[in-house]
C-alpha cells in the first residue's frame, strides 16, 4: 500500500567510476592476478589469481556506488549522501564549488569537523553550510558532477519547506 505522504526523489546521482577508471582497474587486477601465481598453474594458485581480479573489480564498483540524492519524505526535505541523512530545514547556504574551490575546500581549507564525502575523480561539488547549533558539523562538502542542480534541488525544496 503506498501512503498518502510518499517520497519523491528531486535530484539523484550516483558517483560511478568513469570508463577510464575501469579500465585502470582491469589492468591492475589482470596484473595483480597474474603475478600473484608467478606462472605455477597449480589450482589454488589460480583460484587466488581470480580471487584477487574479482576483489579489485569489486573494490571499484564499490567506490562508485555511492548516491547523492534530494528527497522530500512526508513533506520535510531531506539531502541524502550514501547513508548520511541531512534535513534541509538545518541547511543555511548551499554554495556550488568549481574545480578551483574545490580543491582548496578539500585543501588547507577545510574545516576539520567537516563531513567531506568526495570521489577523486569528480572535480567539482557543493559545500553545504549548516544552521543547526546542536551539530558540531559547520558544512559538508560533498562531490557532483552537477553542483549547480543539486543546488537548485536543496535551495527550491529548502523555501517550499519553510
Amino acid at each position: 500500500m503506498v501512503s498518502d505522504m510518499e517520497s519523491r526523489e528531486r535530484y539523484a546521482e550516483r558517483m560511478r567510476v568513469p570508463w577510464t577508471g575501469w579500465l585502470a582497474a582491469l589492468v591492475f587486477a589482470a596484473l595483480a592476478a597474474g603475478l600473484s601465481n608467478m606462472g605455477d598453474l597449480r589450482w589454488w594458485r589460480v583460484a587466488a589469481s581470480v580471487a584477487i581480479f574479482v576483489a579489485v573489480l569489486a573494490g571499484a564498483w564499490w567506490l562508485g556506488r555511492l548516491r547523492v540524492r534530494v528527497v522530500e519524505d512526508g513533506g520535510e526535505v531531506w539531502l541524502h549522501v550514501d547513508d548520511a541523512r541531512l534535513p534541509a530545514s538545518a541547511v543555511a547556504e548551499v554554495q556550488v564549488l568549481d574545480r578551483t574551490a574545490y580543491s582548496d575546500a578539500l585543501g588547507v581549507a577545510l574545516h576539520p569537523l567537516a563531513f567531506v564525502v568526495q570521489r577523486p575523480w569528480i572535480r567539482r561539488g557543493v559545500r553545504v553550510v549548516l544552521d543547526d547549533a546542536d551539530d558540531p558539523t559547520p558544512y559538508w562538502v560533498v562531490s557532483s558532477r552537477n553542483p549547480e542542480r543539486l543546488r537548485e534541488a536543496l535551495a527550491a525544496r529548502r523555501e517550499a519547506a519553510v
